[in-house]
């Protein structure tokens, strides 16, 4: 139960601040919020995230690269691009490096108001850092397994943020169906997201990018990451921008 309890909380406190903080925000920025809130993300995020922590600021970058180019040569990570899912992943990996340390020049309009904070991400990408959580993850399935077969998701553990993201980048490009005619691949992959917090309605995301909720177009199009936020927005915790947007259905046309 211990194990079980502890994949559950990988899966879905690393989820939600890559949707909410990563995505949403640093990406997007749907909303705002205070200079000590953007700190406590940065923190939570490598709590939740650990040996998988990524930077807002490359993510930031790296996802509003993925809106401009979406399913072109330039695009950084696309389905239509790379030979199968790892080589994307690859890349995905290489690029997201790249602009983190920033050894590639990045055009400003990439960058504009991504939020950074250089010294928290070099400790929390450092390999200490990495090493220490991938130590702990070891030695608490260590403690709590009780079979053989738990210990098959620790590997998951390590890999928790790449799967996030390949669940999206490859599958949610390839598989589910379309609310809106949009000029790439994108598509919603689960009509009811229990699984990724809102992040697979990705063809609704995809029309309207920096619109807070990613569901609500169809009835059962429910964005738990949305509800959430809502509740923070109406305790002060942060504030949701309007955005004036139409979520008109232009076409139910199912995947092929």
């Amino acid at each position: 139960m211990e194990i079980l309890i502890f994949m559950l909380v990988m899966w879905y406190g690393g989820l939600f601040f890559q949707t909410f903080f990563l995505h949403r925000y640093s990406a997007h920025q749907s909303f705002t919020m205070s200079r000590f809130g953007e700190k406590l993300c940065y923190f939570l995020t490598w709590v939740f995230q650990g040996s998988n922590y990524l930077s807002a600021y490359g993510y930031g970058v790296m996802h509003r690269m993925h809106h401009a180019y979406a399913d072109t040569e330039k695009d950084v990570h696309s389905p239509k691009y790379d030979k199968n899912l790892f080589a994307m992943m690859w890349r995905t990996k290489t690029t997201y490096s790249a602009i983190t340390s920033k050894e590639v020049e990045v055009e400003s309009r990439f960058t504009d108001n991504v939020p950074e904070w250089e010294a928290f991400d070099k400790f929390a990408r450092s390999w200490i850092s990495r090493l220490a959580w991938g130590t702990a993850y070891t030695l608490f399935f260590y403690e709590f397994a009780t079979a053989w077969w738990q210990w098959l998701f620790l590997p998951v553990a390590f890999m928790m943020a790449p799967i996030h993201g390949a669940i999206i980048n490859w599958f949610a490009h390839v598989y589910g169906y379309v609310n809106f005619k949009v000029g790439d691949t994108s598509k919603n992959f689960l009509p009811f997201d229990f699984l990724m917090m809102g992040e697979s309605y990705h063809n609704n995301h995809h029309k309207h990018g920096n619109r807070a909720n990613f569901g609500g177009v169809r009835w059962h199009e429910i964005d738990p990451t949305y509800l959430i936020m809502w509740v923070m927005d109406k305790l002060g915790m942060i504030h949701i921008k309007k955005l004036e947007v139409s979520v008109k259905k232009e076409s139910f046309k199912k995947a092929a």
